[in-house]
């Protein structure tokens, strides 16, 4: 099998050769894939960048900007070069099950989430991938920042005061005890843990990556 950076470079002298026979033809034509960013030897295509964008459409009801999905597909170069240097395995296809039915319990019903699959321009087989190599890159964060995390007690008492408790009241509703709510609590900060530090590694590994960006 041909290494990733060589696919994409093949993929991308056949939509230039596609383009240029385009242009000598009687009928117009347009571009079918350009490139996005240069990261080190490897190129993120629009294609990609479009991709995101549809996939968030789907999971947040809207997308970001270009140059943002573009900054985030950078972050998951990243991620991913190292997580294939580190040989993580891929997450097993029943993980990926799970995922999508969690994804689609956020839909009032599978119609509706049809619906919104249709509206966001993706198809099955695209949000499989998308959402396997979004736990891929999820699961190796998690892995590799999760150990150095650490919550302190009054952390957590800290928010269930300031936080679970005046969410309960905010909606009518009884607050949990903050037994009940403690390893909810511990994982929602763990997590955010996890969060800042995956930012500050990111800031740090993109500064030293060489980058050419092709659209803002």
């Amino acid at each position: 099998m041909l290494p990733r950076t060589e696919i994409r470079a093949a993929f991308v002298a056949l939509s230039l050769l596609c383009a240029a026979v385009a242009r000598g033809s009687a009928a117009p034509q347009r571009i079918v894939d350009r490139i996005a960013a240069r990261v080190e030897n490897d190129v993120i295509l629009l294609s990609e960048v479009r991709e995101l964008g549809a996939y968030q459409l789907l999971i947040n009801g809207k997308k970001e900007s270009d140059g943002q999905l573009l900054d985030r597909l950078i972050d998951q170069w990243i991620v991913r070069t190292e997580a294939e240097v580190a040989h993580f395995p891929r997450p097993a296809e029943a993980d990926v099950d799970r995922e999508l039915d969690t994804l689609k319990k956020t839909a009032e019903s599978p119609e509706r989430f049809n619906v919104r699959l249709r509206g966001s321009g993706l198809k099955e087989p695209e949000l499989r991938r998308l959402v396997r190599e979004q736990l891929f890159l999820a699961n190796y964060l998690d892995s590799r920042f999760r150990p150095a995390v650490q919550i302190e007690p009054k952390a957590i008492e800290e928010f269930y005061e300031k936080t679970v408790v005046p969410l309960a009241k905010a909606r009518g509703e009884p607050p949990p005890t903050a037994e009940a709510a403690r390893e909810w609590i511990r994982e929602v900060l763990v997590q955010r843990g996890i969060n800042e530090q995956a930012d500050r590694w990111l800031k740090e590994s993109r500064a030293r990556l060489h980058v050419e960006k092709e659209i803002p």
